[in-house]
């Protein structure tokens, strides 16, 4: 798989966000996106999820037959899409139904994560760090080449985030692509990075133009 992204411009509310973003992914790389709060590297990920409408460029995939994008990738961002009521298990065993792969095991995969004692524990009683670390074991209930990981850290010991990037190395080894949001090393070796540089203040013209889009 090959992500191409040329040209990428994004505006909401009337207010630019950014313009002009091109780079691209190939196989067994990684890609950190950096910037200052607000700078747009959420919104770049939820561009690239498919989920937000570029106001400009393009996002294309090379490599994946007649997949989809969405298809092909995995999403772990600030919330952890986790339901309180149903154990670890439980939860990663609907994302393995939901992702279409039956032969699946979410008890390896927490075992993955150094979680393997709370497998049967309703994920509301967990701690903010396990509830991290159950989310990104759905990362292996079901192969997806292209991982897009939004401050994958949060909340996570050093421990954890040693085996975080021990699971990204290995998806790497694998021809699998990596691109992460963060405000700190995550042990992407040989990483590139983009960083998004925050939009200046909107002009008169730009202010005409939000107020009448409110209209």
């Amino acid at each position: 798989m090959r992500l191409i992204v040329e040209n990428l411009a994004c505006r909401r509310s009337g207010r630019r966000i950014f313009s002009g973003l091109s780079f691209t992914v190939g196989r067994g790389e990684g890609l950190m996106v950096t910037g200052r709060n607000g700078a747009g590297k959420s919104t770049l990920l939820t561009m690239l999820a498919g989920r937000l409408k570029p106001d400009g460029g393009s996002i294309r995939a090379e490599g994946i037959g007649e997949a989809s994008l969405p298809e092909c990738l995995h999403v772990i961002g600030h919330r952890d899409g986790l339901k309180s009521a149903l154990t670890a298990e439980e939860n990663l065993g609907f994302a393995r139904d939901l992702l279409g792969n039956p032969a699946a095991h979410p008890k390896a995969a927490l075992e993955a994560l150094g979680l393997p004692h709370v497998a049967r524990l309703p994920v509301g009683y967990l701690s903010a760090g396990q509830r991290r670390r159950v989310a990104l074991a759905r990362l292996l209930v079901c192969r997806r080449p292209l991982w897009l990981l939004d401050e994958p850290t949060a909340a996570l010991d050093l421990a954890s985030q040693g085996v975080l990037a021990g699971l990204m190395k290995h998806h790497r080894s694998e021809g699998g692509l990596v691109i992460a949001a963060t405000h700190q090393a995550l042990g992407l070796e040989d990483a590139r990075e983009l960083r998004i540089e925050p939009s200046p203040p909107p002009s008169r013209p730009d202010e005409a133009l939000q107020a009448e889009e409110w209209l």
